[in-house]
């Protein structure tokens, strides 16, 4: 029955999340319905994951509408047809703005259903006609009413009971930029768009019984279903995997070359080990497209940095991705890399902000436009937002929503407006108001990324997914970080004022002779990195000038004690009395001055976890960055924990 269903990824309409929608669903006992999003497809992966756990069996679909004006709802007979929705939502959207047909496109795996009241008179063999109860008596006198195979029961669900309602109202006011009292009725939903028991629901058609027949039939013939454990990511880069782990070796080992004027055995049984895991986890690909990635900027003399988990791996390092030697830093290679590990390490890519967009370009041209996207994120209300957006709703002046703003009254502002705001806000925070681009994330797919989104085109110019990293993550498809760093942008100016004053060629990737430049050293030991990227903050140099640091080490330790959850936890603290005190310098364990001497006994790096799980709890490294990985905030669930 219910064919025709919103969560609150119709943006400013719906009020329930799928999650939400699910619940009610369970509550009324419905087992077949349909997520139609307003032209967006955002909350499609996570209502197809949950469905099976409240008894769902879900079905997905587009509700495409120019403004609040429904033209007609596509829904996926299967994952082709879902694929079909997606390209063409994409197409139109292509200027920016939505722009639809009067009529659906010719789709062959899709269910076409038009509103009753704009229906066309010529209808193909997978279009119906929509009727709600409210149209029942229109019907009688309908031409529609002689072709009765044609007609389906239309059940919209929007809003949850009288508060949702109002919320929707809200929404509507703040989505058409006007006062609660001039939205005109048409940009509403109706009050009765709430999910029921399907009994309940066939009760209102009870006199066209063909109606529900056709709607069941419907609902029965409609089934998607994506592999949440399946690896999504493009999975070769040459097209072939043993080439691949061929070209990853051969590159690898010109980069031992490039590193090490003479690699030790550590080295080469740490490259060995590494290249075959990654083989065996079927990694290569994604090594190799990130070392063309800083290939192409190199060849373009574009400055970049290489960081995120990958850093710990000598495979990366060797590549020229990351300039982190693991051995040199004592990296553990299982945080970087397991057999544990379903996704792929992470590397975060930081170029200068003149130059990302042409290493976006070449991506996108590199791998196909119909294989790569950007990554969406959710613009969410919260709570000063949403207080603002509700007093220009409810028609109040700028001095009193700025009153409200900060939690005091104003004399001229109702009571009951005040209350209302305030009990509103609440409903509304945390609701994703519309869609923004992730800050980096690139999606590259083994399949067109129309079997999974549908994708829009903002002013960037590159195609952006309706999803999040969550989302992505999910079901399978792990980003690629592309970042902008202005610093890297100075940094290349200063090397070209060097050239051109002194004639000096500066190599920033010389990361040694740096770690041994005096006059560097005396620069940080006196918290003097104004335009240092990560270490210019003036915690930070406060912290520099505290702790007298002087070498990378210690550098890396500054910028480890300062993040929120050790300086919370006054282990910031213990860390600077020790370095100056060697007295306080105890152990709780002599095995913790073995694996921490370097910081004093106290656990500041992610890589001390797994030394604590590996020796302490007796779990294998690969067991123990599991549990790191679970502890980390990163984690939408805890299951690894």
């Amino acid at each position: 029955m219910f064919l025709n269903c919103h969560s609150w990824f119709s943006f400013k309409y719906g009020v329930l999340s799928p999650q939400q929608l699910l619940q009610q669903a369970q509550a009324s006992g419905v087992q077949r319905m349909v997520l139609t999003d307003i032209n967006n497809t955002s909350g499609v992966m996570d209502f197809v994951r949950l469905a099976p756990g409240f008894g769902v069996q879900p079905a997905v679909g587009i509700d495409f509408r120019n403004g609040a004006l429904q033209k007609f709802i596509g829904i996926a007979i299967n994952n082709e047809g879902f694929r079909e929705l997606n390209e063409f939502l994409t197409a139109c959207s292509l200027s920016g703005e939505i722009k639809l047909p009067e009529q659906a496109p010719v789709f062959q795996n899709v269910f076409v259903v038009y509103p009753f009241t704009t229906a066309p008179k010529q209808l193909r063999a997978n279009e119906y006609v929509g009727v709600r109860y409210t149209e029942l008596n229109k019907l009688l006198f309908s031409p529609l009413n002689k072709t009765p195979h044609k007609l389906l029961a239309l059940a919209p669900v929007t809003v949850s009971g009288k508060t949702g309602f109002n919320v929707h109202r809200l929404l509507r006011a703040m989505d058409n930029n006007t006062l609660l009292t001039k939205v005109a009725a048409t940009e509403f939903a109706q009050p009765d768009e709430i999910l029921s028991s399907e009994a309940e629901a066939e009760k209102y058609f009870a006199a066209h019984p063909q109606l529900i027949i056709n709607t069941k039939n419907i609902l029965k013939q409609c089934h998607i279903a994506f592999d949440f454990h399946e690896n999504k990511n493009k999975k070769t880069f040459s097209g072939s995997r043993a080439v691949d782990i061929e070209l990853l070796r051969k590159e690898t080992m010109k980069g031992v070359a490039y590193r090490y004027s003479t690699a030790s055995n550590e080295v080469m049984q740490r490259v060995e080990k590494e290249l075959k895991m990654i083989d065996e986890l079927g990694f290569a690909a994604y090594f190799l497209i990130n070392w063309d990635i800083v290939r192409y900027a190199r060849r373009k003399n574009y400055f970049y940095v290489g960081r995120g988990s990958g850093a710990n791996s000598m495979v990366a390092y060797c590549l020229r991705i990351t300039d982190v030697d693991p051995v040199d830093l004592d990296l553990y290679f299982e945080r970087f890399i397991n057999p544990y590990r379903t996704s792929p390490p992470d590397f975060d890519l930081d170029f200068s902000w003149k130059d990302r967009d042409e290493l976006t370009d070449y991506i996108f041209r590199r791998h196909g436009k119909d294989h790569v996207a950007l990554l969406a994120t959710y613009s969410t209300f919260q709570s000063n937002a949403v207080i603002r957006e509700l007093g220009k709703v409810f028609g109040l002046p700028k001095a009193e929503i700025d009153a409200l703003q900060d939690n005091r009254h104003h004399p001229e502002t109702p009571d009951n407006i005040t209350k209302l705001i305030y009990r509103y806000s609440s409903h509304l925070h945390d609701m994703p108001s519309h869609l923004s681009i992730h800050a980096g994330g690139v999606l590259i797919s083994e399949k067109p990324m129309s079997w999974y989104t549908a994708t829009n085109m903002p002013p960037k110019g590159f195609p952006t997914t309706q999803f999040s990293m969550l989302e992505a993550e999910d079901i399978g498809l792990y980003k690629y970080d592309i970042l902008s760093q202005r610093g890297l942008g100075h940094i290349k100016e200063t090397v070209e004022i060097v050239k051109q004053n002194r004639g000096d060629d500066i190599d920033i990737h010389n990361i040694k002779a740096f770690k041994q430049d005096e006059k560097i050293k005396a620069l940080i030991r006196n918290g003097r990195c104004m335009g240092c990227f990560y270490v210019e903050s003036p915690a930070m140099r406060m912290l520099l000038r505290k702790l007298r640091v002087e070498t990378y080490l210690a550098l890396v330790a500054a910028s480890s004690i300062i993040r929120p959850g050790v300086a919370r936890s006054g282990m910031m603290r213990e860390y600077i009395l020790r370095t100056h005190d060697a007295s306080r310098r105890t152990y709780i364990h002599p095995l913790m001055k073995e694996l921490m001497e370097e910081t004093f006994g106290i656990m500041v790096y992610q890589e001390d976890v797994i030394k604590v799980a590996h020796h302490f709890a007796g779990l294998s490294l690969s067991e123990s960055d599991v549990l790191r990985r679970g502890m980390s905030g990163k984690f939408r669930s805890r299951d690894e924990f």
